[in-house]
């Protein structure tokens, strides 16, 4: 199980959740909120949980 951040404005996050979910060999278990980050309106943090699929699933 893998723990991510991912920091970027709302469309790049919104364009990498649909890759991660288009990945066979990954499950998703948990896409957090968008967070705003300190000091700025443009870009945005959120919290993934990725769990690697074994192949005999």
């Amino acid at each position: 199980m893998l723990k991510v951040r991912l920091m970027g404005t709302k469309n790049d996050i919104k364009w990498f959740e649909r890759i991660l979910d288009r990945i066979p060999k990954i499950e998703v278990l948990e896409f957090s909120d968008m967070y705003l980050n300190k000091g700025t309106d443009k870009y945005y943090r959120v919290y993934v949980v990725i769990k690697r699929l074994s192949e005999k699933e």
